[in-house]
């Protein structure tokens, strides 16, 4: 992280979580440990972070999703820093799961990363970067 930041400007952190811990059948514990850290670390060199949460994959177990993206929201609301939840609002969106599935099951297509846009969007992007939101 440190050759991308400046000391003059504000250095901004975007992590967006996936499902390789679903997948790995890594612990809740050990997930939430893990992102904490990264936040941590974030924060103490002055790095303001945004968090995307997991999506649904049809490789992963949905309720295991479910709980990853609960518990990583979980870490964001103790540290004030913007989660946004891509599981539940994706979870049954049919154009989702069908770019998902026409593009092999692990990643989306264009139509399914304009669904990740979109909820970035208008789940507290502009806000984060303290800007205005453009007019439609």
């Amino acid at each position: 992280m440190a050759r991308r930041s400046t000391h003059t400007g504000i250095n901004r952190l975007v992590v967006g979580l996936g499902v390789a811990d679903v997948l790995a059948g890594i612990s809740y514990a050990r997930s939430r440990l893990a992102l904490a850290n990264i936040l941590d670390t974030a924060a103490s060199d002055h790095r303001e972070c945004f968090v995307v949460g997991p999506p649904p994959l049809p490789e992963a177990d949905p309720d295991a999703t479910a709980q990853l993206s609960q518990a990583a929201e979980e870490v964001c609301l103790r540290r004030n820093v913007p989660y946004v939840d891509a599981f539940e609002p994706l979870r049954n969106h049919e154009q989702w799961t069908a770019d998902v599935a026409a593009a092999g099951g692990m990643h989306p297509g264009q139509a399914g990363y304009g669904l990740l846009a979109w909820l970035v969007l208008h789940r507290g992007w502009y806000e984060w970067l303290g800007v205005e939101r453009p007019e439609a």
